[in-house]
């Protein structure tokens, strides 16, 4: 049997926190999980002063993942950070930059939107980025959709990003990609309740004093729709292109023309567009249904005269790899799903923009 997410995180909730009293991942103790397999690793960050106490817990999750069934080898790590939280996510006082600023470290910034949401652009933002990480590249993902962060679980990243000095922020990482998202600063379920001011705070604030690195693409995955996260990173960040992702009816199309629309008038070029659940084959008898219609991105593409970068089908293994914290081009990487995600990665690396 398979080991899954769920079932750590299940395990690990039956370990209490010496400290706070509630289990080690209500706690925020418990980071960077990862599965492989039938190897689980993750670590324990904790108070430096407070490691003896942390010994037996770390003992007590390390039996309770070794006895789950496909558990074959387990690693917990004792890591300790500042105390110091994060910084608070709201709109800075200090002096606001004339123009676009570039991203430390950041060689190149792309965004991720569509004009309507449940169109997957999240489920691509999160497989693209693995697919770049697949072909060698330095990726980091910036989970911009504030109302609706999902990369947490797209992703398998769990807990609090730490701080060294209560400015900068570190971000959490797996699947070789470089993460950060407003959902890893909230309760799971908490609503983020801000008006248009905190937001372009809040993004400003996890692009500029997020610990990036070296990276050689940073993705921006964008809440739907023209409004004012997507206007704050054309006008603070230097935007290298968008990429525009839709389902192939009418309804979707109509707001995918505005998404267009606000790019071309922010002057973002649009590196091109990419169908989603472009079509269905039946797993039982092989027949092929366009559940969506099928092709209109492809003629919005050629009005446009921007590439059309792929069409994903609709497929139940793309949706079951994603809820389970391991997008489909780690959990399936030569599945014909997966090299969808891969060409597209090829297609902005041969650009000269990954």
């Amino acid at each position: 049997m398979a080991l899954t997410r769920e079932s750590v995180l299940e395990a690990l909730k039956k370990i209490t926190d010496p400290v706070s009293g509630s289990d080690i991942v209500a706690a925020g103790v418990m980071r960077a999980l990862t599965i492989d397999g039938g190897t689980v690793r993750f670590v324990l960050e904790i108070d430096p002063a407070k490691a003896q106490a942390y010994t037996p817990v770390r003992d007590a999750a390390e039996a309770a993942v070794k006895a789950l069934a496909g558990a074959e080898s387990v690693s917990v790590v004792l890591t300790g950070h500042s105390t110091k939280a994060p910084p608070d996510l709201k709109p800075s006082r200090k002096a606001e930059p004339k123009g676009p600023e570039k991203v430390p470290g950041v060689n190149h910034l792309i965004a991720i939107a569509s004009g309507k949401g449940g169109v997957g652009k999240s489920t691509v933002s999160a497989n693209l980025a693995c697919a770049l990480a697949a072909e060698g590249r330095r990726v980091g993902l910036l989970d911009a959709d504030v109302y609706g962060p999902s990369q947490p679980r797209m992703l398998g990243v769990s807990g609090r990003p730490a701080s060294p000095d209560g400015k900068t922020i570190l971000p959490m990482r797996n699947h070789g990609v470089t993460m950060m998202s407003i959902g890893l600063m909230t309760n799971e379920g908490q609503a983020v309740v801000w008006r248009g001011p905190m937001l372009m705070g809040a993004l400003q604030q996890m692009l500029m004093q997020v610990q990036w690195g070296a990276l050689d693409v940073l993705l921006v995955d964008l809440p739907p729709g023209t409004g004012d996260v997507q206007m704050t990173l054309a006008q603070k960040a230097q935007v290298d292109g968008a990429i525009i992702v839709s389902t192939p009816q009418d309804v979707a199309l109509l707001d995918a023309r505005k998404g267009i629309d606000m790019f071309n008038q922010l002057h973002v070029p649009v590196l091109g567009m990419i169908e989603n659940m472009s079509t269905h084959i039946c797993t039982n008898c092989g027949h092929e249904e366009h559940v969506f219609g099928h092709g209109g991105v492809r003629a919005e593409a050629e009005k446009l005269g921007v590439p059309l970068l792929a069409e994903i089908p609709l497929h139940l293994d793309i949706r079951v790899a994603s809820d389970g914290g391991a997008p489909i081009v780690v959990s399936k990487p030569d599945s014909p799903q997966a090299q969808a995600f891969r060409e597209v990665a090829r297609h902005l690396i041969n650009a000269g923009l990954a």
